[in-house]
């Protein structure tokens, strides 16, 4: 009885996990960052009170002024970039990184699918860029190049080791350049650099930003982050779409501010992340703001705390980078290592069971190397993690095979104290001591196996590289749900009842997966009570269409699991009969 009272608590306990996670907790503000020392313009711009030109006119600098709505014709002077992972171009109006596909990816599994595309242009609908500029420090009268600029271009191609530089001349002496560079993955290196011809020396403050100018739709789930994100002072700041707006409503566009010497900081979304790497070994400002105008208007930036000073005939040079791509988590790290950025794999979201799930992924990418699939990668995973808990499985499978033999004992006592439960509790555990068996012990598996099935899910949902990983036979993306649907015959019958009524979406893995839970629940000691084991005898249904809307990957994993703890359990069970312990005695 304790055991099914045990059992059935567990099973409650994960149904409002799920059920909060999935339904409560999108809704839950998150806590306000600190309170910010500085007050951004409020004339609708992105930093200090601007000048006619745009140009900030206070030394103290808060990053790239101009009006949130900005509008750019369609036609405008582009250089190509052309490298392995992706293609696409940049504007030399406005000098913005703003046109970029992932040559190496597509939206959906159909051969005629599009390449993602990450960012676009101001005259798109999904308007997604990166700049880079200057503000001029108080006091300081320059004319700077603004989002009306047209730059000149070096080359008409960007390519690895054929790097762009793009230059413009204000016409009073000084000469701006911005030099990129990309290498054959997501890695953009930027120079800044500012030549002065004049007599006098100029204090100008390099900046950079990555902007989006529309809300995307977001998955919505409580275990995955989608927003404004970044690293500062050795610390992850995560920021959603909606804090963002929120926080920015009371602090003048301001959602987040801090100064830090080393870190990055971008816009990520479930696969793809958009990140500015400041240099590592100056003080700079970032921002995290939205911007009020026709629409949402997103933006990270960042910007230097002690302005340049270049001198009568001399050049200063500001060097940063930007990540545009796929998180593969291999990449982040090679990056994180030989750029020295701090934490840059946590652009992926590990969640709260980091120290599960990273490594988990690490198991799971290694035994694909070897493997060549994913899918069977889960399938040996599985098996380790049956070797790693092998005594404690063994200890519980014996426990219940005993427990299963005491069924006959325990129920002549029910009958014999049926009137006098005080006296049923004490003969019922003076029955456990001699006997020695823990009643507990079989759900002790289950609750092992909580934060490994929930830290495989999380890998399975939110890493890259489980991204359309094909199985065997139906299963072509194991991050998705089986395809197939018992309620139109598998696609015998041309119709899709899951559209008008989700839930009724039962795939082939789920059902296999019912399967062995049924199987493995008959060699689970009965309930006594005859209610309560009508009850336990819709546990296999309820879970399979609770978890048929779970990725592929784990029902796979949770199928294998299965079967690996009946033949278990079968084999410990049979050995317990064989043996025949004090247990037969009535």
């Amino acid at each position: 009885m304790d055991q099914k009272r045990l059992f059935v608590a567990i099973v409650a306990s994960l149904a409002i996990l799920f059920g909060f996670q999935y339904l409560v907790a999108p809704h839950l503000p998150k806590p306000p960052p600190p309170a910010k020392t500085q007050v951004a313009s409020t004339d609708g711009s992105t930093g200090t009170p601007a000048q006619k030109d745009g140009t900030p006119a206070s030394s103290a600098a808060s990053g790239p002024g101009d009006q949130a709505s900005l509008s750019v014709p369609a036609n405008v002077p582009r250089v190509k970039i052309s490298a392995p992972r992706v293609a696409g171009s940049l504007s030399l109006l406005g000098a913005r990184l703003d046109d970029l596909t992932l040559t190496g990816y597509r939206e959906t599994l159909a051969p005629n699918s599009p390449d993602v595309r990450l960012l676009g242009p101001l005259s798109s609908d999904k308007p997604y860029f990166v700049q880079y500029g200057w503000t001029a420090a108080a006091g300081e009268t320059v004319k700077l190049p603004d989002n009306n600029t047209v730059w000149s271009a070096s080359s008409e191609t960007l390519s690895p080791g054929k790097p762009v530089t793009l230059s413009w001349d204000n016409g009073g002496g000084l000469t701006f350049q911005i030099k990129l560079d990309v290498d054959n993955d997501y890695m953009f290196s930027v120079q800044q650099t500012v030549k002065n011809s004049t007599d006098k020396p100029v204090s100008l403050f390099p900046w950079s930003r990555v902007r989006r100018d529309y809300k995307p739709e977001v998955a919505g789930y409580y275990v995955l982050f989608e927003g404004l994100l970044g690293v500062a002072n050795g610390t992850l700041q995560e920021t959603t779409y909606d804090h963002a707006k929120s926080e920015a409503e009371k602090k003048n566009g301001i959602a987040f501010e801090a100064t830090s010497t080393s870190g990055w900081a971008g816009i990520t979304d479930k696969y793809w992340l958009t990140a500015l790497v400041p240099d590592q070994t100056q003080s700079t400002k970032v921002f995290f703001r939205h911007l009020n105008g026709n629409g949402d208007h997103y933006q990270v930036d960042y910007i230097t705390t002690d302005a340049q000073t270049t001198a009568p005939g001399a050049q200063t040079d500001h060097v940063t980078h930007v990540f545009t791509g796929a998180k593969v988590v291999s990449m982040l790290s090679d990056y994180e290592k030989s750029l020295k950025i701090p934490m840059f794999d946590y652009a992926v979201d590990w969640g709260w069971f980091w120290f599960l799930t990273r490594p988990i992924f690490l198991a799971l990418d290694y035994l694909n190397t070897l493997l060549g699939n994913f899918g069977l990668a889960i399938l040996v995973f599985t098996v380790f993690v049956k070797g790693l808990f092998f005594p404690l499985a063994n200890y519980s499978y014996r426990s219940m095979g005993k427990m299963k033999l005491l069924a006959p004992k325990m129920q002549a006592l029910r009958e014999r104290y049926k009137d006098e439960p005080q006296r049923l509790q004490q003969e019922i555990m003076g029955m456990y001591r001699a006997e020695k068996v823990n009643p507990a012990s079989g759900c002790l598996p289950l609750l092992v196996q909580i934060p490994v099935f929930f830290s495989l899910y999380k890998v399975i949902f939110v890493t890259i590289e489980m991204r359309h990983a094909p199985f065997y036979g139906w299963i072509h993306d194991l991050s998705a749900v089986d395809p197939t649907n018992v309620f139109n015959l598998f696609g015998l019958i041309p119709f899709n009842p899951a559209l008008y009524v989700p839930l009724l979406h039962l795939g082939a893995w789920p059902l296999i997966m019912g399967v062995t839970m049924y199987l493995q629940q008959k060699l689970n000691p009965p309930p006594p009570d005859p209610v309560q084991a009508k009850m336990f005898q819709f546990m296999p249904i309820i879970f399979t269409f609770m978890m048929a809307s779970f990725p592929a990957g784990l029902i796979i994993y949770w199928s294998w699991n299965n079967t690996l703890s009946i033949g278990q359990q079968w084999l410990i069970q049979r050995r317990t009969h064989l043996g025949k312990p004090s247990l037969a005695r009535t």
